[in-house]
């Protein structure tokens, strides 16, 4: 992406490349961490609003606006996404920007990165069914694992969501992927994985993934699933593909001032290695890191050792 492209945008990132998605442009439309669930592993913090309420959470006509400016130039993308720190459907203008990308700019595929909390609401499904892949998160079966696990809003419960993903999937027939995080101890026993593997069945996803602690938690004590758990687990879970993180490449990239913005703009959304970084912003890992000592030192961002190497995350 280049200087130009990404100066000024507020409510649009990337594009980034994605072993899962390709190159997508993410798109976040609620302000960071408003979500209807507070997710003990969730890399972006703990939910600060933590709502079932839609509404236009930011102005749906600069979203248009980011979109339109960047769309124009022609970018190669595999996907748009809408993604982010939060919960993308609470925004009551979801269908509306869809809608918009798809008569405007119908040549790209659009994806959504959703809990699929809010999809017993009919107004939602209508309004994502029309999207070339939804990937949903399905962590626990059991009432009180998926309480212990997402910590939902008090006035949302698991069957609910459960109903609602079942009556999305019968109609819905492009990519439909689910994506189950593995908390040890919570959600990995054998009578968990029973159940969500009888929900799997009733879903039938195009794909199933397997996930667990890579970046830094919400929670210190949240631990990552091992090696062979992981392998065990997938096989069972109808082969499900584990998500393996991107191998970093040496690249070049002009550090133009904007640059500072983007790099805290990233780890804003999700914490990186300096690794992460250099794959997603196509830049010289030692340029990369030079920076990130720089926002050490101005106090703009902290750092955390993790089992895959130093994670830079926003600071509180």
């Amino acid at each position: 992406m280049t200087k130009k492209q990404n100066s000024g945008y507020r409510y649009i990132f990337g594009p980034v490349p994605s072993r899962r998605l390709g190159t997508s442009l993410g798109v976040d439309i609620v302000p960071h961490k408003t979500c209807t669930l507070d997710c003990v592993y969730c890399e972006c913090g703990k939910t600060t609003h933590l709502t079932l309420k839609r509404k236009e959470y930011v102005p749906l006509k600069r979203v248009k606006a980011e979109l339109t400016a960047f769309l124009a130039s022609g970018p190669q993308l595999d996907f748009v996404t809408f993604s982010g720190a939060g919960e993308p459907t609470l925004h009551s203008g979801f269908g509306e920007l869809v809608s918009f990308i798809k008569t405007g700019f119908s040549q790209h595929k659009l994806a959504l990165l959703t809990n699929g909390s809010l999809f017993y609401r009919s107004d939602v499904r209508a309004e994502i069914i029309d999207l070339d892949l939804v990937k949903v998160s399905l962590d626990a079966v059991y009432e009180n694992n998926f309480r212990r696990i997402n910590r939902p809003h008090r006035e949302l419960g698991l069957s609910q969501i459960l109903e609602g993903l079942i009556a999305f999937r019968n109609k819905f027939t492009k990519q439909f992927w689910i994506e189950v995080f593995l908390v040890p101890g919570y959600n990995d026993s054998e009578s968990e994985l029973k159940e969500i593997k009888s929900v799997l069945n009733i879903l039938a996803p195009d794909r199933v993934q397997l996930n667990t602690l890579d970046r830094p938690g919400t929670e210190p004590w949240v631990k990552s699933a091992g090696k062979k758990a992981l392998t065990d687990i997938a096989a069972y879970l109808y082969n499900a593909e584990i998500i393996k993180h991107l191998k970093s490449d040496q690249s070049n990239c002009n550090f133009g001032d904007d640059f500072f913005q983007r790099l805290l703009s990233t780890i804003k959304r999700r914490p990186c290695t300096a690794n992460d970084a250099s794959r997603l912003l196509d830049a010289d890992v030692k340029e990369v890191r030079r920076h990130l000592y720089a926002l050490i030192e101005k106090g703009a961002i902290t750092k955390k050792k993790m089992p895959r190497g130093t994670f830079y995350m926003k600071r509180n």
